[in-house]
């Protein structure tokens, strides 16, 4: 790698060192350069810059020169683009697909996931990847939970510790990122900068027709666990709210509480918990609380505007601030309206995860994109301001809780990041096998026919069975 990467990647790395903790930002806040601050500390503390450097010969070693001038990226969307793009240290863009690392040039291949086409193509290419001609080798490559195990039980990803990322580098990420990306002998395989942890998103007005309140701690009292939560849904349905959307919106919380995994020994198992969520569905919507309509549909975001009559929906941050029409006017968002509490349990749902690719030839780089992208507060802060992500830092997260630039206009100024901080502590996804996309997909599916009336839930755990024997059939589902 030539000198003036080397010279990048130190700047880089004692910038991450001596920059104080700073606070997260609201979805609104206006993003704040920290390099002031980063040399006021700098030229502060010489015991820090010694630090800083003897990190920095430990980032950077002598033998960087002889790596890549080729990094390839990757991904299925242009998300983690956008926030290199934006945030890390050195990188210059080029045109839509190149950018500039010093003198590395950075190449971005980005395939779609429609028709399982991003998977297809990681699949065809990692297994040869040590192989493959330098100037091909892909270096970093994203993950989604849902399928990461695929990717994290073979001999495709590096093990973090191998690119020298230790165990104190994330020690403010939460246990459950971690967990989603560590392979079954326990070695990590792939960082998040994200903290995708969820709440019920309720609609104030209706909170005060239903409850009498639309205080987020008053509200959780009342929904706190599923008995509870079905209570409120009758009471809903007598002002003439369904208690949420759909029977899809509430999947997630009970999928993300399971005890046992999906397949254990090569046997499909169906966790109470998933039961659960069976009885508690197929009661809601013979009440009229509820319906099976399709996330993301037209029927599903009715709820999103006044007249749509929808109690509160699941989600995280990112659903708040990107998913529910705010930017649209009359919606109960654009005015304020709703609020959010924890839920009956605590759940996630989405996030991306970085995967450095077995062959890289630029692991130098690789392992400096991460820790900056990842555990650099300074830059997490500005993902947090300039992106509306909740990110995977505890201490920033309970910095920004208490602080009101934390604060959010589609939550009618409410701080939702006591909540999220909260949730993620308590999100467990030890239980996540190499098969959950498959099985919660099909599952779905299959229990629509029985919560329409359409066939018994024999009927349509048959046809869940059946589905699994077909997508898997390496599988037992008896």
């Amino acid at each position: 790698m030539k000198k003036r990467m080397s010279m990048l990647l130190s700047m880089a790395v004692i910038g991450a060192m001596v920059v104080p903790m700073a606070a997260c930002g609201s979805t609104t806040a206006s993003s704040s350069a920290a390099s002031s601050s980063s040399k006021t500390e700098a030229s502060s503390s010489s015991e820090e810059v010694a630090a800083a450097s003897t990190a920095t010969s430990e980032a950077a070693p002598a033998d960087a020169a002889d790596e890549g001038t080729t990094l390839n990226i990757q991904c299925w969307n242009e998300e983690f683009k956008s926030r290199i793009t934006d945030h890390y240290p050195g990188y210059e863009e080029v045109d839509a697909t190149h950018g500039k690392i010093g003198d590395v040039n950075v190449v971005w291949t980005i395939t779609p996931t429609d028709d399982n086409a991003y998977q297809n193509n990681l699949d065809a290419i990692l297994p040869s990847n040590a192989d493959a001609d330098a100037d091909n080798k892909v270096d970093l490559f994203l993950m989604e939970a849902d399928y990461a195990l695929k990717y994290v039980n073979s001999d495709v990803t590096m093990s973090m510790k191998d690119l020298g990322i230790t165990d104190d580098d994330l020690a403010e990420q939460y246990q459950y990122t971690k967990d989603i990306a560590t392979d079954k002998d326990g070695n990590l395989k792939g960082i998040s900068w994200q903290a995708c942890s969820a709440g019920f998103i309720y609609n104030r007005e209706a909170a005060k027709e239903v409850l009498g309140t639309d205080d987020p701690e008053k509200v959780q009292e009342a929904v706190s666990d599923w008995s509870k939560f079905n209570e409120v849904a009758g009471k809903a349905k007598d002002k003439g709210y369904k208690m949420v959307s759909t029977v899809n919106d509430t999947y997630r919380v009970y999928s993300n509480n399971i005890k046992t995994p999906w397949v254990k020994d090569g046997k499909v198992n169906i966790d109470d918990n998933i039961k659960a969520w069976v009885d508690d569905s197929k009661k809601l919507v013979d009440a009229g609380e509820t319906t099976t309509n399709d996330l993301w549909s037209d029927d599903w975001s009715k709820g999103f505007y006044p007249d749509g009559k929808v109690f509160g929906y699941f989600g995280p941050a990112w659903l708040i601030n990107f998913s529910m029409a705010a930017d649209q006017d009359g919606s109960i968002a654009n005015q304020g309206g709703w609020g959010l509490c924890v839920g009956p349990q605590s759940f996630y749902w989405g996030g991306t995860w970085i995967a450095a690719a077995t062959g890289t030839d630029n692991p130098t780089l690789v392992k400096d994109i991460i820790l900056q992208m990842t555990t650099n507060k300074d830059i997490l802060k500005e993902i947090a301001q300039k992106d509306s992500d909740c990110v995977n830092n505890k201490a920033v997260l309970a910095d920004l809780a208490g602080s009101e630039d934390g604060n959010n206009a589609i939550l009618g100024g409410q701080n939702p990041f006591k909540q999220l901080a909260d949730g993620a502590e308590k999100v467990d996804m030890s239980n996540i096998s190499n098969y959950d996309q498959g099985c919660n997909e099909e599952f779905q599916k299959a229990m629509k026919n029985y919560f329409d009336g359409k066939g018994s839930y024999d009927e349509a755990l048959g046809q869940f069975k059946t589905a699994i024997a077909e997508k898997y059939p390496e599988l037992t589902t008896d």
